[in-house]
């Protein structure tokens, strides 16, 4: 089940033009690249969640026909949001991904360390991608035996090494039985979980990974998109610049223009939307302007 119904609050006002999950990132929607990771593993029964944007993501979905979408008239967050679509998602363990999240991560590789996992009784309850960092860090902390011990503040073991959980899990069938009609994933269900004794089990992931939640590392999930290619920048066939603009790791969309003079730099222009150079570290969206807040530079792809 692919998570895309969240309100995509901090990447405003570029989500009041488009839903969180159709950002494009390089030549193609967030969530095209999440659904193409998931058909590449073999996984041929995908449940997509919708609120905010639903329209948009509705006319999106009509291309995809075998992924199934489950609208929820309001948000019922991360764990009634899973329960909704129980239907639809049939019994069993459910691999649940964050839209808003890029990582190269196989999921057919999670999905067999939770079925390892689960030929001891007590690891049964789901199994977290984390990546790792040093100890006391990051939103997770993993014990000797690679079993979560920490979330948030909860804790319930000896630490040895934290860990930055990316949003992509194995839900078990026993705990997705007790999901609540409403509620939060990891405070509602993980985090009870954990304090009664279930074991939730890390998967070790140490290769980059990108929020696309705000606008910086959406801008450096688009740079290392263009670096996964090869690509100092890329323009769609029906963009158009002037010749006295030079594209520096820029991104310009489908029928996206660029006017002006000078260096147009570390930059996505959403498709259909117009800038003027010189510009760097920004998306431009119809209508929008926005400003990373930070000077970026090129990340190795995800």
């Amino acid at each position: 089940m692919v998570l895309a119904a969240g309100l995509g609050s901090r990447l405003r006002p570029l989500t009041d033009v488009l839903p969180k999950p159709l950002v494009p990132v390089g030549d193609r929607p967030a969530l095209a690249h999440v659904l193409e990771r998931l058909s590449a593993a073999g996984l041929d029964r995908v449940v997509v969640n919708a609120h905010h944007g639903l329209e948009p993501l509705q006319r999106f979905l009509a291309g995809h026909p075998r992924v199934a979408t489950s609208v929820e008239p309001e948000l019922l967050g991360t764990a009634g949001g899973v329960a909704r679509a129980g239907a639809l998602l049939g019994p069993g363990d459910v691999l649940i991904w964050n839209a808003d999240i890029l990582a190269a991560v196989d999921p057919a590789a999670v999905i067999a360390a939770h079925a390892d996992a689960r030929t001891d009784p007590r690891r049964r309850a789901a199994t977290l991608v984390v990546q790792p960092r040093e100890r006391g860090s990051g939103s997770v902390g993993i014990d000797g035996g690679g079993r979560v011990v920490r979330l948030r503040k909860e804790r319930v073991g000896q630490e040895e090494r934290g860990g930055e959980f990316l949003g992509i899990h194995v839900l078990g069938d026993a705990l997705r039985k007790s999901l609540p009609e409403r509620g939060c994933l990891i405070g509602d269900v993980y985090i009870p979980a954990l304090r009664s004794g279930a074991t939730l089990q890390a998967f070790e992931w140490r290769a980059p990974f990108f929020d696309i939640g705000s606008v910086k590392s959406y801008l450096e999930a688009n740079l290392a998109w263009l670096a996964s290619r090869g690509l100092s920048s890329w323009i769609a066939p029906a963009a158009v610049f002037d010749p006295g603009i030079t594209l520096e790791a820029a991104i310009l969309g489908e029928g996206a223009s660029a006017r002006g003079v000078g260096l147009l730099e570390r930059c996505v222009v959403w498709p259909g939307a117009s800038v003027e150079a010189p510009l760097a570290d920004a998306v431009v969206a119809p209508g929008h302007i926005v400003r990373a807040g930070a000077v970026l530079k090129h990340v190795a792809p995800p």
